[in-house]
């Protein structure tokens, strides 16, 4: 089936990887980035901007103007070094309680909120977001789009646990690697829970819900809220 798939529509990490010009994924996430360029300009400043699970080469690969804003940029792992703009904190999506109550002038996530466990832990995710961040922009891929954001196979999220780890012990599927054992296997099938609009709705009741669209599907979902101007 991967074979056909590949047969028909060529090689979709390279149609999917942000880094490439021309991609399928770059076009998209130039575009989210405009919605928030725009937004973003409507806030006075300096201001602090955390970034919940995210990475300073996204920043710099952007192409934003970034005068006056300060990042934030909290991981679990801590790997990167503070430079320019950016300060690195370790620490965890869940749970925010370093940080006080409106600390941020501005929360974005980008694709994090699907990998931080089951629904009481998104729901952790976003109750911390909603409290240290006066405006958030969070997005998520969309659980009911057809092709799967990091297996890139069809319809990956419906289908049984076992299966997906089996799969996994088989092949390489987009973003996520061959695992060895069973065990591993399953543990990374099991790291992915995709949301809908209304999960996100539900996560984030005051926000605006922005639908990024292929081919009238909507392949991710932002969420976002506290900003001046409508986007």
């Amino acid at each position: 089936m991967l074979g056909v798939l590949r047969a028909a529509f060529g090689d979709w990490t390279r149609i999917y990887d942000f880094t490439r010009p021309g991609s399928l994924a770059g076009t998209y996430r130039r575009r989210r980035l405009e919605l928030f360029a725009r937004l973003l300009a409507s806030v006075p400043r300096p201001l602090r901007l955390l970034d919940v699970g995210g990475k300073s080469g996204f920043w710099d690969r952007s192409g934003m103007d970034f005068e006056g804003v300060r990042f934030v940029i909290l991981n679990l792992d801590g790997a990167d070094v503070d430079r320019g703009p950016y300060q690195h904190v370790v620490g965890d999506a869940r749970d925010l309680r370093a940080f006080a109550d409106g600390e941020f002038d501005v929360v974005f996530s980008n694709s994090v909120i699907e990998h931080v466990g089951p629904w009481s832990d998104q729901m952790r995710m976003a109750s911390a977001i909603r409290r240290v961040g006066r405006r958030y922009f969070i997005q998520t891929p969309n659980r009911r789009f057809p092709i799967e954001a990091h297996s890139l196979f069809p319809f990956w999220q419906y289908l049984p646990l076992e299966l997906r780890a089996r799969l996994l012990q088989s092949f390489r599927l987009g973003w996520l690697a061959r695992m060895p054992d069973r065990a591993s296997a399953r543990e990374l099938a099991a790291s992915i829970r995709l949301l809908s609009r209304g999960d996100m709705r539900a996560l984030f009741p005051e926000a605006r819900i922005w639908d990024e669209r292929v081919l009238g599907l909507t392949k991710s979902i932002v969420a976002y809220a506290g900003f001046d101007e409508a986007g």
